[in-house]
């Protein structure tokens, strides 16, 4: 994804700025239950406190990076395979607005996830990922959590006042207007090859499916911050 990116779900690293844990959690244990286990069973049967101790075992406190979610899909036991264009924290991010606040003490930690990512059964793999692929794995019912620059992605299904603030909570301040990046973490769901458009879930809302062009969704994942982090997820987990 805060970081990775600090979710303001980024450093380039991905991680997801994390303004406060209970929101932050929030938007965690929302994302993951749109994230298939097993056929028919899903990580959203957990409850609050079996969720929360996994976070908490995983020292989940601060700010949420891709790596994180790739090592909380090991600890359910979800098959997963998290590509990234930088295996570590990108230094070029500690005078980035959005990664700033926590680099200092994220960058050894997130590095040390990596280094111990192998030895601890997570895959990670430093490669680049196209379209296609993406399009190949949604077609067999997989799903993708995509780290995205906010303020670049738009839907397209979502009405006027929604469209460029939907990644904003509900009573929070809206932050996509901004020029500075802004990490947020979506989970793929499918494509339309005809229309040319992608389809995602925006874990701040549990009650709309998103859209997107192809292109629009290629710029906002690739923008300067994301490291082009995507982690694959399987449904025969």
């Amino acid at each position: 994804m805060k970081l990775k990116r600090p979710e303001k779900m980024a450093t380039r690293s991905r991680s997801q700025d994390t303004r406060d844990v209970g929101s932050r959690v929030q938007a965690l244990h929302s994302g993951a239950r749109m994230v298939p286990r097993q056929p028919g069973q899903y990580l959203g049967q957990l409850d609050d406190s079996e969720f929360e101790r996994a976070l908490q075992e995983l020292q989940l406190t601060r700010s949420i990076w891709t790596i994180d979610l790739a090592y909380l899909m090991h600890h359910f036991g979800v098959r997963h395979r998290f590509c990234t264009q930088t295996l570590g924290v990108d230094k070029g991010y500690k005078n980035q607005s959005f990664y700033r606040k926590h680099f200092d003490t994220e960058e050894t930690r997130v590095n040390q996830l990596f280094a111990q990512a192998k030895a601890c059964k997570v895959l990670v793999e430093k490669c680049t990922v196209s379209v296609q692929d993406i399009q190949a794995h949604l077609a067999q019912g997989h799903v993708a959590i995509v780290l995205v620059n906010s303020g670049v992605l738009h839907c397209d299904l979502c009405s006027s006042p929604v469209k460029y603030c939907c990644f904003a909570p509900s009573g929070h301040r809206c932050f996509c207007r901004t020029p500075d990046y802004q990490g947020h973490f979506i989970v793929l769901r499918g494509y339309n090859r005809a229309t040319g458009c992608i389809f995602y879930n925006n874990p701040a809302y549990a009650d709309r499916m998103c859209s997107t062009s192809i292109s629009n969704f290629e710029e906002a994942r690739t923008s300067y911050g994301t490291d082009e982090d995507i982690l694959f997820v399987y449904l025969d987990s």
